[in-house]
């Protein structure tokens, strides 16, 4: 007995010892792998910059060193943040010879592709190269790539050249199967974020409002194309009535979409000649070259950028899936302006906005932190892909608006929708609910029936109450009265171009002209950037990404695709919030491909 027991604790101490070593030697390896990833890299003379155009861009690099291992999709996210530094640094930096654009699926909104061509254009005067090649190019790709002096496919390859579209998804029927009605109250015509719970096809108002906005985009992708590649837009639409996708490759050099075919092999020694290496290519990625960043650290003052990215919510989700940057939590950017109108070392602040919306009380409660931003300190705001509806809200309160051609902005307007679940939940439930109550509206949103008439005019007088509301905010920042600004809400979806026309933004341009706008009205000759919110720490994100991913919500995303967003938003209606039930934002994802 003795000896068994002996051998037992023997058993525990070993299996306790390797635990803690292999704990130890687990954080060694965290701590080596987070060192080398702050450290600065070492370039050799003739190094080439290497863009992936794969992927998907984000506003802002993710930091964390170990998402790749841990298999979180973060791995495969690139930050515009990033590039944008290293096209800078490899203009001015002699180390560096040129670019290469590695072409592949890429996944991001137009405005973002703009932002990324000027940077581009811009490094072209340094009169280094550009060479760009793929397999096959997606139209995004494909719209970086034509600013290349040499532009390759493979001889087998292709070019998804083909226009855009927009194709919503309609889930009233699916409702309807299940037993659940959507009660909707809104305002505005074109207010169509809705639709695809009340529909089944795109009402003749949204229709003229989507077609408008995706030809607008369109003409500017042709334009900016064909001042590349030295060809006319009405060729470019030829092209893409075709199918060029599916042309022979050759045609595409015919055509000059491309310069000529090649294989891989053949493109490293394109790269090789034109970076004068011999053997192989040294190459670079925009996370490591970024780091070699000089922007100046000291100035007259400081202009703090403040990203705010993805839906606007009043409270953050308990398991954020999507990302730390994939919401805009109300509470916590009041804070967070409250912090900068009271910083003395910040001058001006730029607010960097891509939302298509969300709660509209938290866009109310942004709004007027913002002006009270404005009482200490110039406020500018930079639009990115979206600042529509609630992304509106925030912006319109501004001293100046910058936003791309292809941003898709204004969409002023508000609804309320709750789901009516009493088919679910009686008819193919067998669920019955009685109630006792004291006065009328006691039982205001309970479960088992649809609001009475008495119920949705309240709800309805809501919604008309924060339509007013939101009228008059965009009225007093951009100096119209109520009426002219109804004339072009009615939650109206317009581009940057358009929406430069109608006085809803004041200038087309990118982020740096957004902080040059910023300097010039804080009075500032000489600056430095800083940026907000200040991101997690890798130790934060490593626990976050162990410890609070759900399994189930990640996998039903990744089945789900492009489906996944607006039956979640269903979901969370399940119980009635006045608060959160009524909202300001756009259709969920444009889909605009």
């Amino acid at each position: 007995m003795k000896q068994f027991l002996k051998y037992v604790l023997a058993t525990i101490v070993g299996i306790a010892c390797i635990s803690v070593f292999t704990l130890v030697l687990s954080f060694i390896v965290m701590g080596v792998i987070a060192a080398s990833s702050d450290s600065k890299p070492t370039i050799k003379d003739g190094t080439v910059l290497r863009i992936s155009l794969s992927g998907t861009i984000t506003e802002r690099s993710n930091d964390n060193p170990f998402a790749k291992y841990l298999g979180n999709d973060a791995a495969d996210n690139q930050g515009l943040d990033d590039i944008i530094k290293a096209i800078k640094v490899a203009k001015t930096d002699e180390r560096i010879s040129g670019i290469y654009l590695e072409g592949g699926v890429l996944s991001t909104d137009y405005a973002t592709l703009q932002e990324l061509r000027h940077a581009l254009m811009d490094f072209k005067q340094s009169k280094k190269f550009i060479v760009a090649y793929a397999d096959s190019y997606t139209q995004g790709s494909y719209y970086l790539a034509s600013t290349a002096d040499k532009l390759f496919v493979n001889p087998s390859g292709m070019i998804d050249w083909h226009g855009i579209a927009s194709q919503p998804i309609f889930y009233t029927d699916l409702l309807k199967k299940v037993g659940v009605k959507m009660q909707v109250f809104k305002v505005g015509t074109y207010k169509s974020a809705v639709e695809p719970f009340i529909l089944t096809g795109m009402s003749d108002a949204n229709r003229e409002q989507v077609q408008s906005f995706v030809g607008s985009i369109w003409q500017q992708v042709c334009k900016d194309v064909a001042a590349s590649r030295r060809l006319t837009v009405e060729s470019l639409n030829a092209y893409a009535d075709r199918y060029t996708t599916f042309a022979d490759p050759e045609q595409y050099v015919d055509t000059r979409l491309v310069d000529d075919l090649a294989y891989d092999d053949e493109v490293r020694q394109v790269l090789r000649v034109c970076s004068q290496q011999e053997e192989k290519v040294n190459f670079i990625d925009p996370a490591q070259l970024a780091k070699l960043d000089v922007a100046p650290t000291s100035g007259d003052g400081a202009i703090a950028v403040y990203y705010a990215e993805g839906d606007i919510v009043d409270e953050a989700a308990r398991t954020n899936f999507s990302g730390e940057m994939s919401q805009i939590v109300g509470s916590k950017v009041v804070a967070d302006l409250d912090k900068l109108a009271n910083d003395d070392n910040v001058k001006a602040v730029v607010l960097r906005i891509n939302s298509g919306g969300g709660s509209a009380y938290a866009s109310e409660q942004m709004w007027r932190a913002i002006q009270l931003l404005k009482q200490n300190k110039p406020v500018v705001v930079s639009m990115g892909g979206m600042a529509a509806s609630g992304g509106y809200y925030m912006s319109c309160g501004a001293d100046y608006i910058v936003a791309e051609p292809t941003t898709l902005t204004g969409s002023i307007g508000i609804f309320g929708m709750i789901p009516d679940a009493s088919g679910l939940l009686t008819e193919k439930l067998g669920l019955h609910f009685d109630v006792v109550k004291t006065n009328k509206a006691s039982d205001f949103g309970a479960m088992g029936r649809g609001f009475n008439a008495d119920e949705a005019a309240a709800m309805q007088g809501y919604v008309n109450r924060g339509y007013q509301l939101f009228l008059s905010r965009v009225a007093a920042g951009r100096h119209m009265n109520p009426g002219q600004v109804d004339r072009i809400a009615q939650g109206r979806v317009w581009t940057g171009s358009q929406a430069l026309g109608i006085k809803l933004v004041d200038k087309l341009g990118t982020l740096d002209d957004a902080i040059a706008v910023a300097a010039q009205r804080a009075g500032l000759k000489s600056y430095y950037l800083t940026s907000c919110p200040q991101k997690s720490s890798w130790i934060d994100q490593f626990l976050d990404s162990t410890v609070k991913r759900d399994y189930m919500e990640e996998k039903l995303q990744t089945a789900l695709g492009e489906y996944y967003q607006p039956l979640r938003f269903v979901g969370g209606l399940r119980s009635f919030d006045a608060k959160s039930c009524v909202q300001a934002r756009m259709f969920y994802v444009p889909n605009v491909k």
